[in-house]
């Protein structure tokens, strides 16, 4: 793909998200509104997300002939690791920290002293989205 392209892709990208939300912000916000400028802002994300993966695949074939299948695929698998360890860490932490605050606020309102103790809790829950992190980093790292 030419820079040209790339950029064209990145610009329609941004403006798939902006152009919605401005709409929705500068209307009447209603419950209509505000799902049709979700449904317009995800077709056209993912449309613009399928014609950039069809674009990367069709152009420079002889590049990626060259190049050799084996090493391609292993490297492609190695980055799909990496964010797959980093996203479901994340999700996993979120769900972690969504309940251990909730339940340590409800603690705290109770009892003011238990601020301590709570706090550690939800530090450990933050805690599997970094190791998430550096083990795509560690991931990566092998890779390149």
């Amino acid at each position: 793909m030419t820079l040209a392209i790339k950029l064209a892709i990145i610009a329609a990208l941004i403006l798939s998200i902006f152009i919605p939300f401005g709409y929705f912000l500068h209307g009447e916000r209603t419950k209509k509104r505000y799902k049709r400028s979700i449904a317009f802002n995800a077709f056209f994300f993912f449309g613009i997300i399928v014609i950039a993966g069809v674009m990367m695949f069709v152009t420079n074939p002889v590049q990626a002939a060259q190049a050799g299948s084996d090493a391609g695929m292993a490297t492609g698998f190695g980055y799909l690791a990496a964010a797959l360890s980093t996203g479901l860490s994340c999700v996993g932490g979120g769900i972690a920290v969504a309940s251990a605050a909730s339940a340590a606020l409800g603690a705290i309102s109770e009892d003011p002293s238990a601020l301590g103790k709570s706090l550690i809790f939800v530090g450990l829950a933050e805690g599997v989205c970094l190791y998430g992190l550096i083990i795509s980093f560690m991931i990566i790292g092998k890779l390149g």
